[in-house]
């Protein structure tokens, strides 16, 4: 980055699922970043932070060395200070020299909620979750697609979500390429932590009150709008449902698409694998082996394409199924894009 040497000072705002895996990430990456996680406020405890950061269900333990210090996690002698404030404002954040805060709690999505963090003193922030609406943030990027557009004064900054990524560079690929006309797409996502263990009152979504592990339960989604906001060619042209599936990690995608010219799954096929060898080479991934949904536990590409599943009805009605971490790959599109936007940062505008 221009005119700076020392790496960037990075926070977290909600340590839980997608917080740890950003941090995680950032240290297993095996791209060097200029990035450095300097703080983290969680309203949890500091015992239970270093726990849950030592040994994980889903992705394993962790391979570094994890301590606990005084108000501060050590990760392999690193000190990362912690607050367990409740309210943005309750963290000195500009004491802290931050760069950039990484809004993983999910719990804000207004851009009147939000910008008490930036009254609170932080310079930018970067969501883990797409916000409530375009105008609530000042860019979505989904890296692969629309990282080029950041100019570097954006101070809300939107990594849209977990199947956002895995699905826009791919409808945005076929678009181009054969032309849709119209696209239903039916996500199979692993449980959540909105949804309780046994039945219980986690939600207004009634369906989300039942328990997570005893049912495929359809649920709401705003997908639709999400793939829109990205490609608005593809306005009113895609529509999207939802369904939770008693599975801890690895989601699904099942895309079926009316197509503007005849197609064949051999063309598909090979389309999508050129792509996932050539130009969306890390982000997109392509197998015709006998996969079963572990297979990509902790696997960082946005989407991996399942050859041996793509089928066609006719010359015109295409169907593709693809697999996603929704936690480990979506949180190393966060650091890329963390990566891509520091980039255009000037020393001025650096704290």
């Amino acid at each position: 980055m221009p005119g700076t040497h020392r790496p960037l000072r990075l926070a977290i705002n909600g340590y839980g699922r997608i917080g740890r895996c950003f941090l995680r990430a950032l240290l297993e990456s095996p791209v060097t970043h200029n990035l450095q996680v300097v703080a983290i406020n969680e309203p949890a405890d500091l015992a239970s932070m270093a726990y849950l950061t030592r040994f994980d269900s889903t992705h394993g333990r962790f391979p570094g060395q994890v301590e606990v210090g005084e108000d501060a996690l050590l990760i392999d002698g690193h000190r990362i200070v912690v607050s367990h404030a409740r309210k943005p404002e309750d963290v000195a954040w500009q004491e802290l020299g931050i760069d950039l805060l990484i809004e993983s709690s999910g719990c804000y999505g207004r851009r009147a909620e939000l910008s008490r963090f930036l009254d609170a003193g932080c310079p930018r922030l970067l969501l883990s979750h797409p916000g409530l609406s375009g105008s609530d943030v000042d860019a979505t990027i989904v890296n692969g697609i629309n990282h080029a557009s950041l100019r570097g004064d954006e101070r809300l900054v939107s990594a849209a979500s977990c199947t956002t990524n895995a699905i826009v560079p791919i409808l945005d690929l076929l678009d181009r390429e054969i032309g849709i006309e119209q696209a239903m797409l039916s996500t199979l996502h692993s449980v959540m932590n909105d949804q309780p263990l046994i039945d219980g009152y986690h939600h207004t979504d009634l369906r989300r009150t039942r328990s997570a592990m005893q049912s495929i339960i359809p649920v709401s989604t705003g997908l639709a709008r999400g793939i829109e906001r990205l490609l608005p060619q593809l306005a009113g042209r895609v529509h999207a449902k939802a369904i939770r599936v008693p599975t801890l990690n690895v989601s699904a995608i099942d895309l079926t698409i009316s197509t503007r010219r005849d197609v064949s799954v051999a063309e598909i096929n090979a389309l999508l694998a050129a792509t996932a060898s050539g130009p969306l080479r890390g982000l997109i991934a392509y197998s015709e082996a006998a996969h079963a949904s572990i297979d990509f536990n902790h696997d960082p590409h946005s989407a991996i394409v399942d050859g041996s599943q793509t089928r066609t009805a006719g010359p015109r009605l295409l169907n593709l199924f693809v697999w996603f971490d929704n936690e480990w790959g979506f949180a190393n599109r966060m650091l890329e894009v963390a990566g891509h936007w520091s980039q255009h940062w000037t020393q001025e505008s650096i704290t």
